[in-house]
């Protein structure tokens, strides 16, 4: 069974994880036939060990860890592998991959645009 692990900065204001989870619930919202978690890389009780032990927890075989960062920074290129690389050590059955970084895109280029006007 597939599913998707999504991480996040995380952040130690609440106001941003509000933020967060109501990201997160639309995803899981627009995707219903799919198995979506979500962890954080700091600040938060839900990191990236805990999410992928979710997702385990409720059968998942197939993990693709999709980061919700705008760019390859450090957590993108070095941290979330070597964790990812550590949880299949103890946990060989699985089968972890990872998505893209949210990057050059139009779409959001789209809502900037729409923050811009917002105060134009």
């Amino acid at each position: 069974m597939k599913g998707i692990l999504i991480i996040a900065h995380g952040s130690r204001r609440k106001e941003t994880l509000d933020t967060m989870e109501e990201v997160f619930a639309m995803v899981q919202e627009s995707m219903p036939d799919i198995i979506v978690e979500h962890a954080y890389m700091e600040f938060c009780d839900v990191n990236l060990e805990k999410g992928l032990d979710l997702l385990r927890e409720r059968g998942v075989t197939e993990i693709v860890v999709v980061p919700y960062f705008l760019f390859d920074g450090i957590h993108i290129i070095k941290d979330i592998p070597e964790e990812i690389a550590a949880y299949l050590e103890k946990h060989s059955n699985l089968k972890i991959s990872m998505g893209k970084t949210l990057g050059a895109d139009k779409r959001i280029a789209d809502v900037l645009c729409d923050r811009i006007r917002e105060v134009l």
